[in-house]
């Protein structure tokens, strides 16, 4: 282990912590180093992003007890840092790297190492109060990685079919055929490991037999929201719509009122809901007569399909929160014949 300081106090990153307040931890991290910045001291200590690296921070961070640990998601190398911290039942709070950079601009700096990202993560932790990561059972880790991994095949399916309908030589066309059909295998395969796992696990099943009742909810969308959103029926419908890139953002300023635009939130939720919606639209009732509402005020397409998928999770997270399946809800009831 080597321990080094910067020179991040101009910019109010590395000030000491004052006796009494609550500790914070930022750890950058990269394949071979994991950088620690704690509260109370500007050092910056560096460890090997190996078992025994881990361990060590893992034991400083215990006797620090800090408020929370941020760490910049950066597609799976924080993975057995975050397993190892949540084990020992520290905070931890799992951030977009572009918020911190946006951050780090507001702060005024504008140099960026492994080090001063440290310092800028733990500083993120004091000012902005970042959502703290709940601790995965091993189903919930291993269905995420199910979900994940079929998402990336399918993609990688497409890019195939979008290939073939360019390509004139038979031999790539054959090459590229071959190349589907292992993909369609592993998807299909993957498909049946989703569905082992979700009807073996208790709350999964319950969870899953809940999304499958509403009319266009189809598994992908239901494996997605077990795997991605488990905050579904935790939160307001405000919080849920957010969190799956839904909700509507203002954008005043003064006596302009601009147009509200959905961004942010997890785009793979956001991706398989946008399907479901498509379907909904066309065999739920309730979502058919509310986008039917929706064109005949007038409003564009793509304003009705984004309205119609926040009217679907608003109601999925009610079923959810309440324990209801679709035809127990009260707007389900109202349509229901009469006499």
């Amino acid at each position: 282990m080597s321990t080094n300081s910067n020179a991040l106090s101009p910019a109010g990153v590395g000030t000491p912590a004052y006796a009494g307040t609550p500790a914070y931890a930022g750890i950058d991290v990269s394949k071979g180093t994991l950088d620690l910045a704690r509260s109370g001291t500007d050092a910056v200590d560096s460890f090997p992003n190996d078992a025994a690296g881990i361990a060590r921070i893992v034991e400083l961070l215990v006797g620090l007890a800090p408020a929370a640990v941020v760490i910049e998601s950066t597609g799976g190398l924080e993975r057995p840092l975050v397993q190892a911290l949540l084990e020992a039942e520290l905070p931890v709070a799992l951030v977009n790297p572009k918020r911190v950079r946006y951050f780090a601009k507001g702060l005024g700096i504008l140099a960026k190492t492994d080090r001063i990202d440290a310092g800028v993560l733990r500083r993120f932790g004091e000012l902005a109060a970042p959502r703290l990561l709940e601790k995965r059972s091993k189903n919930q880790a291993e269905l995420r990685d199910l979900v994940v991994c079929r998402r990336q095949l399918c993609r990688t399916r497409a890019q195939q079919y979008n290939r073939r309908g360019t390509t004139a030589s038979k031999a790539a066309l054959r090459s590229i055929d071959a190349v589907v059909e292992a993909l369609d295998k592993q998807i299909g395969s993957l498909d049946r490991q989703v569905r082992r796992l979700l009807d073996a696990d208790d709350e999964f099943k319950h969870l899953d037999g809940l999304l499958r009742s509403v009319p266009g909810v189809g598994p992908a969308l239901s494996a997605t929201i077990a795997a991605e959103l488990g905050e579904l029926g935790h939160a307001d419908r405000q919080r849920v719509c957010a969190l799956a890139g839904v909700a509507p953002f203002a954008d005043d300023s003064g006596t302009l009122r601009g147009k509200r635009s959905i961004r942010g939130g997890r785009t793979a939720v956001r991706c398989v809901l946008y399907m479901a919606t498509l379907s909904a639209m066309r065999f739920n009732p309730v979502i058919n007569a509310f986008a039917a509402r929706l064109k005949a005020a007038g409003k564009l397409g793509k304003v009705v399909v984004t309205a119609c998928m926040r009217k679907l999770l608003t109601l999925i997270n009610a079923m959810v929160r309440d324990g209801l399946r679709w035809e127990q809800l009260d707007v389900v009831k109202k349509l229901a014949p009469t006499g």
